[in-house]
């Protein structure tokens, strides 16, 4: 008579210690300013990416992807400059270089980015 093999048996704590520490490991890329002049408002009251680096004289343009109506507000100032419906877009070009802080002045606790011109 042929025996089986032993069972590898892992303790009742792995499997929610494997979850437990992947869910604290963040994600696996940096979130550094993007070489882009195309901003995204996805479903999630975000700006996709949130901060974005351009050459002088370059037009930005942020299409709202979202199901309600957002703005784009420059900060300091309070300048909004333009409102966005679902499917709409807007467009803007900085030319000072600088750090230019802006936010969605409908949402601005959760919609926040910045435009760096260098």
């Amino acid at each position: 008579m042929r025996l089986a093999p032993p069972r590898r048996v892992l303790p009742a704590f792995t499997l929610p210690l494997l979850l437990l520490l992947s869910a604290c490991a963040g994600p696996a890329t940096a979130a550094g300013p993007a070489a882009t002049d195309r901003v995204d408002l996805p479903r999630s009251y975000i700006f996709s990416p949130t901060n974005v680096v351009v050459p002088p004289e370059t037009t930005i343009t942020w299409t709202n992807s979202d199901q309600f109506t957002h703005t784009v507000r420059l900060l300091p100032t309070g300048e909004v400059i333009g409102t966005m419906r679902p499917g709409e877009s807007l467009r803007y070009t900085f030319t000072a270089p600088g750090t230019h802080p802006y936010d969605c002045s409908l949402h601005p606790q959760n919609m926040k980015g910045t435009v760096t011109v260098k």
